[in-house]
């Protein structure tokens, strides 16, 4: 399979990074960024790793004073207490009210936003990066979904864009299960450039779409530092993402089902990417120059 030379992907594809102050109108004011946001979790798994990972401010904790006791719970509770966070017993009617997911299972948290990384140092803060990428999701259930495979399948980072997609609501941040706490993640102000920006420091692009001549199994380059695309529901990878993929793949379907949605294409293709890493050290790698 023939590759493109480190960075010649044309000048129209490259993008310099935009100020992070953010964009101005054109009448000169400064509009407001949207952030990764996070600060309300819901959920036991969600609201204990929260806890656990200790790396924002948890400001408090709204706790179902009839849900009973549980070790979850219980464990909650501890960790909140070493962590100087207080506890609030409400009634099961103010957690409904205040809840923005179908079953926050009794607790919600209040924390501070999750922290945006810069795209190079989800590039060089790994010896091999392995990135997930998504383009223009908006289902925050399957962005939840597909933030906790990438982190247990070991990826060390993900970008989100901007605008036109989800972040992370409290929908999103139960799906994900506490992935959010760990999984550092970046905002691409345009996806398209932040891929070439990928490139140009040693990264491979994969996209992953049904459209893909190639099957996931039959990989060639997820053993090395590589970002994984995952299209959008319904269009799947947009036109100008598209171009900029190194390699785009499909994952071979036998059933009477024409597609996946994107949380279980993800986790197939987030797994498979892992299983051909095959550990620290594999010999014969392609290695794109600036890696």
């Amino acid at each position: 399979m023939s590759r493109r030379p480190p960075g010649g992907r044309g000048a129209a594809g490259r993008g310099s990074p935009r100020p992070r102050g953010g964009a101005r109108s054109a009448g000169g004011k400064r509009q407001s960024r949207r952030d990764l946001d996070g600060r309300q979790v819901e959920g036991r798994q969600a609201v204990r790793e929260l806890l656990i990972a200790g790396k924002r401010r948890t400001k408090e904790i709204l706790l179902d004073k009839d849900a009973g006791h549980s070790e979850i719970l219980d464990d909650i509770v501890e960790l909140a207490a070493e962590a100087r966070v207080p506890v609030r017993e409400v009634s099961r009617s103010r957690i409904a009210a205040e809840c923005r997911t179908d079953a926050p299972q009794g607790v919600i948290a209040r924390a501070d936003p999750l922290r945006e990384v810069d795209i190079e140092v989800l590039c060089s803060g790994a010896n091999r990066p392995f990135l997930v990428a998504f383009d223009g999701v908006t289902d925050p259930g399957n962005l939840g979904a597909a933030l906790r495979s990438a982190e247990c399948a070991g990826a060390t980072g993900a970008i989100l864009p901007r605008h036109r997609a989800v972040h992370i609501t409290p929908v999103a941040a139960k799906a994900a299960a506490g992935a959010i706490e760990y999984l550092p993640m970046a905002l691409a102000g345009g996806l398209p450039a932040a891929l070439s920006r990928l490139a140009d420091s040693g990264v491979w692009i994969l996209g992953l779409d049904e459209t893909g001549t190639t099957s996931l199994f039959d990989l060639s380059i997820a053993g090395e530092a590589v970002c994984l695309v995952l299209g959008s529901e319904g269009r799947g990878l947009s036109r100008l993402v598209r171009q900029r993929c190194d390699e785009v793949v499909a994952i071979p379907l036998e059933g009477n089902i024409s597609s996946l949605n994107v949380a279980a294409a993800g986790t197939l293709a987030c797994f498979e990417v892992t299983r051909r890493r095959g550990g620290p050290a594999v010999p014969g790698l392609r290695v794109r120059k600036g890696c």
